[in-house]
């Protein structure tokens, strides 16, 4: 056995050669750390970052033809090529149709989305204000219990009213009515929050 020489080398190899090395399996690290070398070869070259693809519409597809020329039966003259033609024409036909169904689903999906949210506002916008105006009753509830006057609008019913026979008077204290033996007393100072009703 004789040692391997220089004619052992493959081709691809051999520093003599003028041939490209043969790429391997590249995984992606590889990939793009040789894509980053790329890049980094030329510093002051402009990269040219891809288009953000425009939305398909039926609109934006050719027109179908207005007239069609060379109209042929099936059954005489058609060559062998004219079954592709009528296959492109076809698909094209297909695409533009699939795009008009596609447009029309996403204006009804778009149009049922905004009465769902509308009923959904209006719905929210009710409870606010039905819970606005029972935060209103029962702050003028406690309003008028605090000030012992007729302004409460809810409560037991019978603010404002005589309670354990007394009349409330213009400031809004407890004063005794002459029912009860003759004797006067001196409106009660009320403390805020809470009514003391001394018998």
């Amino acid at each position: 056995m004789s040692e391997p020489g220089p004619e052992s080398i493959p081709t691809s190899a051999d520093p003599r050669s003028k041939r490209p090395v043969k790429r391997r399996a590249v995984t992606p690290h590889g990939e793009q750390a040789s894509q980053i070398e790329h890049l980094f070869r030329d510093p002051s070259k402009e990269i040219r970052l891809p288009t953000a693809s425009q939305h398909r519409s039926a609109s934006s597809l050719p027109a179908p033809p207005e007239i069609v020329a060379n109209v042929q039966g099936s059954s005489a003259g058609a060559g062998s090529g004219e079954f592709h033609v009528y296959k492109a024409s076809r698909r094209r036909e297909y695409e533009r149709l699939r795009l008009m169904q596609d447009e029309i689903d996403r204006e009804k999906d778009e149009s049922e989305w905004a009465r769902k949210m509308e009923e959904t506002r209006r719905k929210d916008e009710e409870k606010t204000e039905k819970n606005r105006k029972r935060r209103e009753k029962r702050n003028a509830a406690k309003r008028g219990k605090k000030k012992g006057g007729t302004t409460g609008g809810g409560g037991s019913g019978d603010t404002g009213k005589e309670m354990d026979g007394m009349d409330t008077t213009e400031d809004g204290k407890y004063a005794t009515n002459g029912s009860m033996d003759g004797i006067h007393e001196e409106p009660s100072v009320e403390t805020p929050g809470v009514i003391i009703h001394e018998d």
